[in-house]
């Protein structure tokens, strides 16, 4: 089930909205672990009972953590990120592993791939946030199981994040503010997030695939171009819209989550774009993993493989194939380059250099992110860059353009910041007429995302892989 559906728009979330209501202050934590269970397993029945081992195995080793001393802490500490870490790297990694090791040696090890739980990247790392927390005593144990289960299981940002550092949400758990003030920003939020997904990415996505669909050798450098832009505002608006109506529906159940996007490609460096896309993933690397490596404040060599390290992972927890896998090293060395040299020189240049630098550099990295393998994405980008004997235009192109152009501006408009001041600067103004404008404006995107839903197929949802 994903937000974007008419089930869960009309049918589980009026229910999830009205028992968690109608339920006294003790049960509110009960009942929304309940119909988060039931919503990870309307889509995954199986894997239900995956996390509900996960849960009570975590749980459990936190209250053994607690007051053994260091060192059965610290065998504790590592038996668990062995078992979560193991769970993950057996459904997500070992089929991948293993194709590997058979075209490597040339063996033909018989494996069955399995299908991945949903989510499980995101409710792994928001389950080590917890131990590693505990293990270094930065938070108390949860002695309430309900509770834990209901950090782990929260529907609204189980299967895509963003991911919730314990610390965050600690407080949350026992106490939180719910007034229909809240309520009405989380309605709010949630609106426009599936406008993103619904009216932009769903819309623009369709001229990836089916650009993605044709053979490389036929397209034009002009096609080949205006696929990959239109994946790099897919993507964007996908995740990011997902990302909001999580945020949306946690404010309507009282909680506060921490932003995931601030206008990643308004950047003029790589550093800058990934401080501003997907938050929550990049500091839980950059608190879990790149600062215990020393950070950047260690000799060049090392500050190699600390990036290396963290961004070959970051490449891996997207997705387990070699294309992520150059993604990931790619940005690497990218951020690497800017530690070192490049950003000293980046900032002696116009502003609007620095920025094309950057979209550029990002459209390149969403190639290898977007194809089905690495010949598929070197193909791709030699079309794009003059290396592979592609006219320059084709009528095929031109369609693209021209059927596509409307649409591409609206997205280039609304992944920057300019819409979102303009409308906050509106309704703060205390006038009569601000308070219908609102909801004029937020029921029409309501009404047009319905309207494609129930008319429209074509609604994937990206990071669902993931």
């Amino acid at each position: 089930m994903v937000f974007s559906s008419i089930i869960f728009i009309f049918v589980f979330l009026p229910i999830a909205l009205g028992l968690y209501r109608i339920i006294p202050k003790p049960g509110k934590n009960l009942i929304l672990l309940l119909v988060s269970l039931f919503f990870y397993a309307w889509g995954e029945p199986v894997y239900v009972f995956l996390m509900l081992f996960t849960i009570a195995f975590d749980f459990s080793m936190g209250l053994l953590m607690e007051k053994k001393p260091h060192l059965i802490r610290k065998r504790i500490f590592i038996f668990t990120l062995i078992v979560n870490l193991g769970f993950l790297g057996f459904f997500k990694y070992w089929g991948f592993l293993l194709a590997t090791i058979n075209q490597i040696f040339g063996l033909g090890i018989p494996y069955t791939p399995l299908p991945l739980p949903i989510g499980i990247s995101f409710y792994t790392f928001q389950i080590l946030s917890y131990v590693i927390d505990i293990y270094l005593r930065k938070v108390p144990v949860q002695k309430n199981i309900i509770s834990f289960g209901l950090y782990v299981t929260m529907f609204p940002q189980l299967i895509a994040g963003p991911i919730v550092r314990y610390k965050d949400i600690d407080d949350q758990l026992s106490e939180r503010v719910m007034n229909q003030e809240k309520f009405g920003i989380g309605v709010e939020r949630f609106i426009q997030g599936l406008g993103k997904k619904v009216l932009l990415a769903n819309n623009i996505g369709y001229v990836w695939a089916l650009i993605s669909a044709m053979n490389v050798g036929e397209m034009s450098v002009l096609t080949a171009w205006i696929g990959i832009i239109a994946f790099t505002f897919q993507i964007y608006f996908d995740f990011s819209g997902y990302s909001d109506m999580a945020i949306g529906l946690g404010k309507m159940f009282g909680f506060e989550f921490l932003e995931n996007f601030n206008y990643p490609y308004i950047s003029r460096s790589v550093s800058e774009f990934w401080r501003r896309w997907h938050i929550s993933l990049g500091t839980w690397f950059r608190e879990y993993l790149y600062i215990p490596l020393g950070g950047n404040r260690v000799p060049i060599p090392r500050l190699f493989l600390n990036l290396g390290i963290v961004w070959l992972l970051t490449g891996l927890w997207h997705g387990a194939s070699w294309n992520f896998v150059i993604w990931g090293g790619y940005y690497g060395l990218l951020l690497f380059a800017e530690k070192v040299f490049l950003t000293a020189l980046l900032e002696k240049l116009p502003k609007f250099i620095q920025h094309s630098y950057t979209l550029i550099l990002v459209v390149i990295g969403w190639v290898f992110f977007a194809s089905p393998d690495i010949g598929f994405a070197l193909s791709y980008l030699r079309v794009m860059f003059f290396t592979a004997g592609a006219s320059l235009v084709d009528s095929t192109g031109l369609y693209y353009l021209t059927t596509s152009l409307i649409l591409l501006v609206i997205c280039g408009i609304c992944c920057t910041p300019i819409i979102h001041q303009r409308y906050n600067k509106l309704i703060h103004q205390k006038k009569k007429w601000v308070i219908p404008l609102g909801l004029g404006l937020n029921s029409a995107i309501m009404f047009l995302s319905i309207a494609y839903l129930v008319t429209e197929t074509y609604n994937p949802f990206l990071y669902f892989r993931f």
